[in-house]
């Protein structure tokens, strides 16, 4: 499927899009992002990203260079184009272009560009089940840059990443500096216990994920019971089930934690919970409820 890009008020082939080298996005990592997913040509929970999109520009002060509504369009515009009914969107603000040095001033215009194409967070074999790495690798602590900013700097994450990939794990889940289970390297983490959800709160340091928050709204609609609790690598490590949920993984079963199985391979309430999220995504995509 062709990867498309919305830029400089066009849509064009991803391949044929392009950001001044000089782009302190790149430089520096300076700029924010969201991941948006669209089903049957409709964006899934448009406005609670665009609401976070918005909350990280402010925590950097950083101009959004269009109107919400406006780039809510531009979205729109991007899924209307895409040669599939459901996708994933890159929704990408930079500081701009300016100069060699760190300055911000110096960029003039806030750039924003739009990749709608496809994702897979794991692969199509291990969404029955993965295989989760605690990592060494530790979050930065939110004292030093506020989870809930999505920035463009997943450098700590990349190496989490790495290093569950050199001991052949599927994804890493990251401890903060008191040792608190936080989050995989692009999901949030829930484990069941005794019939129990539970998932780290924000105050462990993780992103306020929109999936996370679904998760938690549709399993008190349903009745399950679910607490946002300090995790340890113990509660994971004798938690009956485990996964992760985020815009782009969705939700993702775990198998494995540093290669010890979960107690319940069965896994019947990550199934249920799925069940009610698919559900949900329906509902949504028809207009009904979002």
């Amino acid at each position: 499927m062709e990867t498309l890009c919305w830029i400089n008020h066009r849509v064009v082939p991803a391949d044929q899009a392009a950001i001044p080298v000089m782009d302190h996005g790149l430089l520096y990592g300076d700029g924010i992002f969201e991941g948006l997913r669209f089903y049957h040509g409709r964006v899934f929970k448009l406005e609670q990203h665009l609401r976070r999109l918005e909350r990280s520009a402010r925590a950097i002060a950083l101009q959004l260079p269009y109107p919400l509504d406006e780039i809510a369009s531009i979205l729109n515009q991007v899924v209307t184009q895409y040669p599939a009914p459901s996708g994933y969107l890159r929704l990408v603000v930079t500081r701009g272009a300016g100069n060699l040095g760190i300055n911000p001033r110096h960029c003039r215009q806030p750039s924003l560009f739009v990749i709608a194409g496809s994702l897979q967070v794991v692969s199509a074999a291990a969404r029955g089940g993965i295989d989760l790495h605690l990592a060494s690798t530790r979050r930065v602590p939110a004292e030093c840059l506020d989870p809930r900013v999505k920035s463009l700097n997943y450098l700590n994450n990349i190496l989490a990443r790495i290093e569950a990939h050199q001991v052949g794990a599927d994804e890493a889940v990251m401890l903060n500096t008191r040792g608190f289970v936080t989050e995989g390297t692009v999901d949030n983490i829930f484990i069941v216990d005794g019939g129990v959800l539970a998932t780290p709160p924000l105050s462990a340091g993780i992103l306020d994920g929109i999936t996370r928050g679904c998760i938690l709204e549709i399993a008190a609609r349903a009745g399950i019971a679910c607490v946002e609790r300090a995790l340890t690598a113990y509660d994971l490590l004798n938690a009956d089930e485990c996964f992760l949920s985020g815009t782009g993984a969705e939700l993702i079963a775990v198998q494995s934690i540093d290669r010890q199985p979960l107690r319940d391979p069965e896994r019947p309430l990550f199934h249920r919970i799925e069940r009610l999220f698919q559900a949900h995504i329906e509902e949504c995509c028809a207009g009904l409820v979002c």
